[in-house]
């Protein structure tokens, strides 16, 4: 995987300009918006059930948050995934706090009963979850050093058929026969919230524009986490941080992407 056609990926999102369907949880909706904005997409936050179906037809992809499961959300979003199955648009499942609540295994089994999703994005305790290891996840943090990660996710991305990607320090993307690590990224990052939720919206994106799904994970995680740089050197306070975030989204294009990213690949 060339880094040229990673950040190729960041630049087709911005002349492109899809419409992302997006479910997402309260406490981020507005910040995963501004962030689908100044990357380049064009956001919709629709769920509603009597809508969802629909508009995952005219959508160019569909990001559905786990976060704050209300029941019209879980309702809606099962609309939008078949939806979305229906027209072969991309889905993005953010599966927020699996394993710490029983009831986000449920809903996300019964997801994956109705369509496969083109990538799964947690952070490393939610991927250990999905992959059967126990006591993982925290609310919704992931709990210390996360050992098996990589092998946690490629056994996912083979069982599932389709992207895993584990955000953390070190990001991990695979699709079962190729394993990204991503470098980017700043400790600020898990001084806001919603970070994850930002991230996951970027991937829908990158999706929405890309046909291959381990391309389309890094491009959008490692736009995040390079964006989280350039915040950074704006502001070392959260408050601040999280506008420079924003602000930091927009400047990244392809060639700035290409400059910054730290990407390594290889074979599972």
């Amino acid at each position: 995987m060339e880094l040229a056609a990673v950040a190729g990926v960041v630049g087709k999102v911005r002349q492109q300009r899809p419409l992302v369907h997006t479910i997402t949880n309260y406490v981020t909706v507005n910040d995963v918006a501004n962030v689908l904005l100044s990357f380049g997409a064009a956001p919709a936050m629709v769920e509603t059930f009597d809508e969802a179906y629909d508009f995952a037809l005219l959508a160019s992809a569909v990001y559905l948050n786990l976060g704050t499961l209300t029941p019209e959300q879980e309702a809606a979003g099962t609309e939008a995934i078949l939806g979305a199955a229906s027209v072969g648009t991309p889905v993005v499942v953010d599966p927020v706090a699996l394993g710490a609540v029983p009831h986000k295994e449920r809903a996300l089994n019964h997801l994956l009963k109705i369509a496969k999703p083109s990538i799964i994005k947690g952070n490393g305790g939610e991927i250990l979850s999905l992959a059967g290891v126990a006591g993982a996840t925290r609310g919704v943090d992931a709990a210390g050093e996360l050992a098996g990660l990589e092998a946690a996710a490629v056994e996912s991305a083979r069982r599932l058929g389709c992207v895993i990607a584990a955000t953390g320090k070190v990001d991990v993307v695979t699709d079962g026969l190729r394993l990204a690590r991503i470098h980017n990224g700043h400790k600020l990052l898990t001084a806001v919230s919603g970070t994850g939720c930002m991230a996951g919206a970027l991937v829908a994106a990158a999706t929405a524009v890309e046909p291959d799904p381990l391309l389309a994970a890094v491009a959008g995680i490692a736009a995040m986490g390079i964006a989280g740089e350039l915040a950074a050197q704006a502001s070392a306070l959260p408050g601040s941080f999280r506008v420079a975030l924003i602000d930091s989204i927009y400047q990244v294009d392809s060639a700035l992407f290409q400059k910054m990213a730290r990407v390594d690949v290889q074979p599972c």
